[in-house]
């Protein structure tokens, strides 16, 4: 199939860590396919991250349509021109639009009972038991565009070199740091968090050995534990303190960074710096499914046991702060 001159909308209408997870099939369209449009259906919380990837043509805010009429939601579709719709993130509302608006060939899971009728192409594959990175699952629904085999995770991380830094400034006190170790500790319920007190001790040594330790994290999430950060000189707090695009430069910045499953850590993995993952065993959260893609990404793996929900932190206590450490450079 020819897809020179064609509009392709990649729809992801989720969080940080999925949509780093999902541009490597930007990168395979348009290597394959060099005069395609590639277009990515996002929400506002995610176009900077979008924005930054050189393989991405256009950026469509999904929150836009939110405040529309049902017609003028679908002549704003109309407008876009897409000819074909890739849905990553299965949205009924989406997919029930882009039918409406009657583009050409429209992509999905068979595993939606609305694709059945919102899909003119449907991709028989399950997530929940492959063995497959999330990365390369999501390359299953390029099938129907010519896609043969999977790729291997060693040609995905390849991609990850058309991620850009943002041309951003940072705050007062953090834009003349270098080699800095950033410390991200919370997932917004994301994900299994590595206990809060092991952070603080990872700190604690690091400080000690004289390097600069950053706390980051959203607003909410630094009241929740802020107040205990370790008083010293080499640890700066600079929760609620950045917007994304400042914290995409500040972990370019970094020479390492520590977090759990969660956006920042893919963050941190696209851009080559040392990446320290802490996952939990249990599938399918576990990093073989979820790990951050990168040319320097170490991932350490704590027992989990299945009743574990996933605000609790227990299960991961097995990753020690030695572990850690030995994974710094």
């Amino acid at each position: 199939m020819s897809l020179e001159g064609k509009r392709i909308l990649i729809s992801r209408t989720d969080s940080i860590g999925d949509v780093l997870l999902t541009l490597p099939i930007c990168s395979w369209l348009k290597e394959k396919h060099l005069k395609s449009s590639i277009l990515f259906l996002g929400n506002t919380y995610t176009s900077p991250i979008v924005d930054l990837y050189s393989f991405v043509d256009s950026f469509v805010n999904w929150d836009d349509f939110s405040s529309l009429s049902k017609k003028e939601k679908l002549k704003k579709w109309k407008e876009l021109d897409i000819d074909i719709i890739i849905h990553v993130f299965p949205n009924k509302k989406i997919a029930q639009l882009a039918k409406k608006a009657k583009t050409k060939i429209r992509i999905g899971t068979s595993h939606r009972l609305y694709h059945f009728w919102t899909c003119n192409k449907r991709v028989s594959f399950t997530r929940k038991k492959s063995d497959l990175h999330e990365s390369q699952l999501n390359h299953e629904l390029l099938r129907p565009l010519g896609l043969k085999e999977i790729p291997s995770l060693n040609a995905i991380i390849k991609t990850t070199k058309f991620f850009s830094i943002p041309k951003v400034s940072l705050p007062n006190g953090l834009s003349t740091l270098t080699d800095l170790t950033v410390l991200h500790p919370k997932s917004k319920g994301s994900a299994l968090e590595w206990p809060i007190d092991s952070y603080f001790e990872l700190a604690g040594v690091l400080a000690k050995q004289g390097r600069i330790i950053v706390f980051t994290g959203t607003k909410s999430e630094g009241e929740m534990f802020k107040k205990e950060i370790p008083k010293h000189k080499n640890i700066i707090d600079a929760t609620g303190l950045l917007s994304l695009s400042q914290l995409v430069l500040l972990i370019s910045k970094a020479k390492n960074f520590v977090a759990c499953s969660t956006g920042p850590l893919h963050i941190a993995g696209y851009l080559g710096i040392n990446t320290i993952g802490i996952y939990s065993s249990k599938r399918p959260i576990h990093p073989g499914r979820w790990g951050a893609i990168g040319s320097s990404v170490n991932n350490l793996v704590g027992d989990v046991d299945s009743s574990m929900k996933r605000e609790d932190s227990v299960g991961l206590e097995g990753v020690s702060v030695k572990k850690v450490l030995e994974k710094i450079v």
